[in-house]
């Protein structure tokens, strides 16, 4: 099987290029060798590699730069994947894409279903949704899934990020008004391949599969927490805590921190949709969390 993956050089592409590895035989490609922003050159690679089943993992994540780089972001999260889609659907090649919690407003109490109605409150939200609607328009036989404060101790995560100010400062103040559910990548990149094994297993054509099962899921750990919460469960579950110079957590307000795209104060995902059409177990965050601290200090 061949597999083309998209965005090689991010933190969800890393991980899923091991676990894919026993699946089949991966292309990976990033920028700027590959630009998804670029219609000719996706068609052009599309024709070159002729996969069985392309796995789109790039995105424009810069949530708020993307509020001055609205060009940029859109060409990127939303062209970008119409245009891959209508490539898939023209070689009848299946498409695993990637969105995000960011869709929503944040106004619910509860976490979103996949039947909730999206309604973005900044720039990369909105771009991320109108690439859901392309891929939706153009293909009927891709899987997107909704990912939620994805992290890897690689690159840059609010994971990676907070250790590095824990080595710095003594004091910390994080927000514990944004409440969603921290994700690992590479709790992501198994329940990818998860799915792809299933789809393999079946007597049925990897594309009719997919044209069958085809839509959104959401696809994030298990509970949730606040990014205060977060940040200390990281300091909970680090090792070598003798080597970290913080002292104390303080929790803090959004609006101490003036940025200049609005967050979703509550963007929590309900993952029911994929554990019962994929019969995938969703680890808690805390679980995630504390496997992920364990593998990075190996």
């Amino acid at each position: 099987m061949k597999i083309l993956l998209i965005g090689e050089r991010g933190q969800l592409a890393w991980e899923l290029i091991r676990t894919l590895m026993p699946i089949g035989e991966i292309y990976p490609v990033d920028f700027p060798q590959f630009d998804i922003s670029d219609k000719t050159q996706i068609r052009d690679t599309v024709k070159a590699v002729a996969p069985d089943i392309i796995i789109n993992a790039s995105a424009y994540t810069n949530v708020d730069l993307a509020e001055t780089e609205k060009e940029k972001a859109m060409a990127i999260n939303a062209d970008g994947p119409g245009w891959l889609a209508a490539a898939c659907a023209s070689k009848k090649i299946p498409l695993i894409h990637y969105s995000t919690d960011f869709v929503f407003d944040g106004t619910k109490n509860t976490p979103y279903v996949e039947i909730d109605q999206p309604n973005p409150i900044n720039i990369y939200g909105l771009s991320k949704w109108k690439g859901e609607q392309a891929i939706q328009q153009e293909t009927g036989a891709a899987l997107i899934f909704r990912l939620a404060w994805l992290y890897s101790m690689r690159g840059n995560s609010f994971v990676t990020k907070f250790l590095e100010w824990a080595k710095k400062y003594e004091t910390i103040r994080v927000v514990d008004d944004q409440i969603g559910n921290p994700t690992w990548a590479r709790f992501v990149a198994e329940a990818t391949a998860t799915v792809l094994s299933q789809a393999i297993a079946t007597e049925m054509l990897l594309y009719d599969w997919f044209t069958e099962k085809k839509g959104i899921y959401h696809l994030t750990s298990n509970g949730e927490a606040s990014r205060y919460d977060w940040a200390c469960e990281i300091y909970k579950n680090t090792p070598n805590k003798e080597n970290l110079f913080v002292k104390e957590i303080k929790p803090a307000k959004t609006v101490d921190f003036p940025a200049p795209a609005q967050r979703p104060a509550y963007s929590s995902l309900d993952c029911w949709k994929v554990k019962s059409s994929f019969m995938i177990s969703v680890p808690s965050w805390e679980n995630q969390l504390k496997k992920s601290l364990f593998f990075f200090n190996l």
